[in-house]
């Protein structure tokens, strides 16, 4: 029953991709399974028991709400403080997995979900990720701030062979067993493949998947030019598998499994509301994300239907929004990065109403931080905006106990 549902899952990935599916098409079939998903599984739920004919019939949703009263939107009613109790055992409760995110901006959110949608999960990523993967066996090395029991579900089946490395250790702990595995496929935050790129490791994976954290420009170019490769990302998060890149290097959101909705945010941003239409025990309808999407008006090279993203740009809360301007981290990103090629590693911290600091590692050379102080304060004044940016030396180490979040707005939203 598991591996049915994992190469159910695989075959509709890699058929909501192909070049011969028109968009309309495509858009035709996801239609049919959002209603059939709406009519069967989201009235199973006390907190949408009365149901809805469409969609835009229920309201729009967050992490505040979902964990304030979680046990109301997954079937088995399930509550937040069961599950933050079997996190501290095996996370399990019954037939049912759980899980939570890192907690980076300090609200964890958690999730639960049955052993046939994690083969469902695993057979749409590998889809995605691996099409190939039943021609030949893969080694798949993933380093993660996190294990959970999702990558069980590839460690039972013959043709994966995966192993999980804990960031969080730190990655001198366990680069001499990664590199002795030799993985085909390497999924791993951009912070780690730099530091592999930096030492200049002899791994040479056939696929190197950024995932975890915002990829930055400059990361990219040092990865791919180590890797002899191009760099490809999986968007995931809590609330799922949200997007993978094809072949050639197109991020195309996991519109096989999930509804996407779009709130404008400024500067051609958006912000996604997602329906997941394929998850039955736990709810997540209209659900809107943190994240920050810059989407794409081009069709990808691959020909996939599948809507194309050109970056994913940051974290909605840490856009700065000062004087009534909201100035969103890829602006910031780019003032400090192509003031000069030497700065590969930097800060852009909000500490208060009208104070940016700009916080630079003490060996880059004193010209490449002047220019970017500058940089930043003329993209500061340029948008008319009265805000104090400081220059600080500080050391940046790889910190594995954290996400690494180069823009962070410390300056809490008046309620």
């Amino acid at each position: 029953m598991k591996l049915t549902e994992a190469l159910s899952s695989f075959a509709t990935a890699r058929l909501a991709a192909s070049p011969k599916v028109s968009r309309a098409r495509f858009e035709a079939w996801q239609a049919r399974a959002l209603s059939r998903w709406l009519a069967r599984d989201v009235i199973q739920v006390a907190a949408y028991r009365v149901g809805a004919a469409r969609l835009q019939d229920l309201p729009v949703m967050d992490k505040t709400r979902l964990m304030a009263d979680f046990a109301a939107f997954n079937r088995p009613g399930i509550s937040a403080e069961e599950v933050a109790q079997a996190l501290q055992q095996d996370c399990r409760i019954g037939s049912h997995t759980v899980g939570a995110s890192t907690g980076t901006s300090g609200n964890r959110g958690f999730f639960v979900i049955s052993d046939a949608e994690r083969y469902r999960w695993l057979g749409s990523l590998l889809g995605k990720a691996i099409p190939d993967l039943l021609l030949s066996r893969v080694r798949v090395a993933v380093i993660l701030p996190q294990n959970t029991r999702l990558y069980d579900a590839a460690r039972k089946t013959r043709r994966i062979e995966l192993r999980f490395f804990d960031i969080t250790e730190g990655p001198e702990t366990f680069v001499d067993a990664l590199e002795a595995f030799a993985p085909d496929v390497l999924v791993a935050p951009p912070r780690l493949l730099s530091w592999l790129a930096a030492r200049q490791s002899p791994l040479c994976p056939r696929r190197i998947f950024s995932a975890a954290e915002t990829l930055d420009p400059q990361e990219r170019a040092a990865i791919e030019a180590w890797s002899g490769q191009p760099l490809r990302q999986i968007y995931m998060a809590t609330e799922g598998l949200l997007g993978v890149s094809c072949a050639h290097g197109g991020l195309h959101l996991a519109e096989d499994s999930v509804f996407f909705e779009f709130e404008p945010v400024g500067d051609d941003l958006v912000s996604p509301l997602i329906t997941s239409f394929r998850r039955e025990t736990q709810i997540m309808a209209r659900y809107r994300m943190n994240d920050l999407l810059r989407l794409s008006d081009s069709p990808c090279a691959c020909g996939s239907p599948l809507r194309l993203v050109s970056e994913v740009v940051g974290r909605r809360d840490d856009c700065f929004e000062i004087e009534g301007r909201l100035i969103t981290p890829d602006a910031l990103r780019n003032a400090v990065v192509k003031a000069d090629p030497r700065i590969t590693d930097y800060r852009v911290i909000r500490t208060g109403a009208q104070v940016i600091r700009l916080v630079l590692p003490p060996d880059l050379p004193e010209e490449a931080a002047a220019r970017a102080l500058a940089a930043l304060r003329e993209y500061v004044s340029g948008r008319g905006l009265s805000v104090g940016v400081v220059l600080l030396r500080e050391p940046l180490a790889f910190d594995p106990s954290r996400k690494l979040r180069r823009i962070e707005n410390r300056v809490k939203a008046r309620g």
